[in-house]
């Protein structure tokens, strides 16, 4: 286990591309610039460390929106596509398909430089990355194949490459989160039965040296290990952490989500026990990788309801607390420097489980099935919430969340149990359905005061919103669908005030940025099929009047205002 965490410095043995140009020069990007990211700016995956999705700049405002125009556009290769751009000094940095990584010039969209990684070319469309990161002069890239990569923000050129594991399988489909000189990762692939399980490592940024690494599944003996029953460590699976996590140099701690245990059923993983640390929020001290506590959003998840994704971390009423939302839309608040629990705001959507006014869960009669047993539930396993990130506004205290309001009919099937068996269980019999409460509309993005739990306000499209939301000062909230249009909202009103339509599905994680005085809005795109919690089957299942170009057409599209 530990013993391969094996250290390698490769130098060029994973090549850049032919470098065409070089990145002007860039100023370091350390960890106070980390902490206040200059305005024009967006060097993390949500911008900030507390993952709020939210930039200060103003320039594009409620007055004016309706006048952004296209200045240009970026072809990406092709593949699935979830892409979030970095921008640092002008230089628009970009995770492709196919664990590439492309410099451009943000404001013209010049190319400067591109590393592709060594991979066989059947794989390559199928190796995504959502999103990079940067640290003093490098680029960080989390790998399919589960490497760190820096690279120099200058060239592309590899700094150095460390792999994390070395069995098939395990992988990164996003990128980390920087604390402290510190590279923070969470692990993917680990549905299949092995001596190991997943992890979220912590990795020294100027050498490339493993660190630390913290076990995502409680194992015997230890903490949370009885949570498992008696299964031995061969057959606990789950556990993956593949959304970045947010940082507070307050606390000092990381906070990262994990997914449900494997396989998805109590049935078909051998135990009813609460599977720790499945579904759960984890806060760790990211220069040693202890865990200071844990908070489980879903014990003994039977249903594939994540509770992976991002973690937004808030200061109001003179409360800290660390906000999240899994694929059950429900809002969950906890004290960010105990986890203590504060409430939990269900948006009244799914017909699961309820919890108490103590933070308890318990599941609804009769949605614990037995393997094979057909079962309606809401939502269906890609989630009314998914990887489309909430964005946080200060001046509104508000959510901004897209949802994709469906449900879904299906049987959850058994797993080999045996070394090299598990998985997630086969998904027999599935058919989507359209939620009761929203007949013909599949799309939802509402408005949701943290203090109050109220819905402020809420759009409903037929196609789903399938794109993170983006908040910015100028009283602005974009979001994109899967039909191809995106938008500008009033964040305080709801009235849309902007939209265009892209050459296939919105997708991945918009951003704003500025360069030499002007704010730009980019908007990722990108065909990405079945990926994505089922934006590819859903809408051919219930929208199937709607078309979308065949699996292809990723780009970046970045749109100002007239000069």
């Amino acid at each position: 286990m530990f013993a391969r965490t094996v250290f390698a410095l490769v130098l060029l043995v994973l090549v850049a591309s032919p470098v065409l140009a070089q990145a002007p020069a860039l100023s370091p990007v350390t960890d106070a610039v980390l902490q206040d990211p200059e305005p024009g700016d967006w060097l993390n995956w949500r911008r900030t460390l507390d993952g709020w999705g939210y930039s200060p700049l103003d320039q594009v405002d409620r007055s004016n929106v309706g006048g952004l125009r296209m200045v240009w556009s970026w072809g990406l290769d092709p593949g699935i596509s979830q892409t979030t751009p970095l921008v640092h000094d002008g230089v628009m940095f970009i995770a492709n398909p196919g664990n590439m990584v492309q410099a451009l010039d943000a404001q013209t969209g010049d190319f400067l430089w591109e590393y592709r990684r060594e991979i066989e070319p059947a794989r390559r469309a199928g190796t995504q990355m959502r999103s990079l990161a940067m640290y003093q002069d490098m680029v960080i890239l989390n790998t399919f194949d589960a490497h760190v990569v820096a690279l120099d923000a200058r060239t592309g050129e590899v700094r150095w490459d460390t792999p994390i594991m070395d069995e098939p399988g395990y992988g990164f489909t996003s990128g980390p989160i920087i604390a402290d000189g510190i590279i923070v990762a969470g692990l993917m692939g680990c549905d299949m039965y092995r001596e190991d399980t997943c992890y979220i490592v912590g990795i020294d940024a100027a050498t490339g040296q493993e660190a630390w690494r913290t076990s995502t599944v409680a194992q015997p003996g230890e903490r949370g290990g009885d949570s498992w029953g008696d299964l031995p460590l061969l057959f606990r699976a789950g556990g993956d952490a593949w959304i970045p996590g947010s940082y507070d140099p307050g606390t000092g701690l990381i906070y990262y989500g994990t997914s449900q245990a494997k396989p998805w059923t109590r049935d078909a993983r051998r135990t009813d026990g609460d599977a720790l640390y499945s579904n759960s929020t984890l806060a760790l001290d990211p220069t040693t990788g202890e865990m200071q506590w844990y908070f489980q959003h879903i014990p003994g998840d039977s249903h594939d309801m994540d509770e992976t994704f991002e973690r937004i971390l808030v200061d109001y009423d003179g409360k800290q607390s660390v906000f999240s939302m899994g694929k059950l839309a429900i809002l969950w608040e906890l004290d960010r420097a105990t986890g203590e629990f504060r409430k939990a705001v269900d948006l009244g959507y799914q017909n699961i489980l309820d919890v108490d006014e103590s933070g308890v869960v318990t599941h609804r009669e009769d949605m614990i099935s037995d393997v094979g047993e057909l079962l309606y539930f809401c939502p269906s396993t890609g989630g009314f919430k998914s990887l489309r990130a909430m964005a946080y506004h200060p001046d509104t205290a508000a959510m901004y969340i897209p949802l994709h309001l469906n449900c879904e009919t299906a049987a959850f099937g058994p797993v080999e149990y045996r070394d090299g068996g598990g998985g997630t269980g086969w998904v027999r019999d599935r058919q989507n359905h359209f939620h009761p409460d929203s007949p013909d509309q599949l799309g939802e993005f509402q408005a949701l005061d943290i203090r109050t739990g109220e819905t402020l306000w809420k759009h409903r499209r037929r196609s789903p919103y399938n794109t993170a939301a983006l908040t910015t000062g100028g009283g602005l909230v974009f979001v994109g669908d899967w039909e191809r249009y995106v938008f500008a909202y009033d964040v305080e009103s709801g009235e849309e005030l902007w939209q265009t339509r892209l050459s296939t599905m919105a997708n991945g994680y918009p951003i704003t940025y500025s360069v030499d005085g002007t704010q730009y809005i980019a908007f990722g795109a990108g065909n990405s099929g079945a990926s994505g919690s089922w934006t590819g089957v859903i809408p051919a299942d219930l929208l199937s009047d709607v078309k979308n170009p065949s699996l292809g057409g990723n780009a970046i599209f970045v749109f100002a205002l007239p000069d």
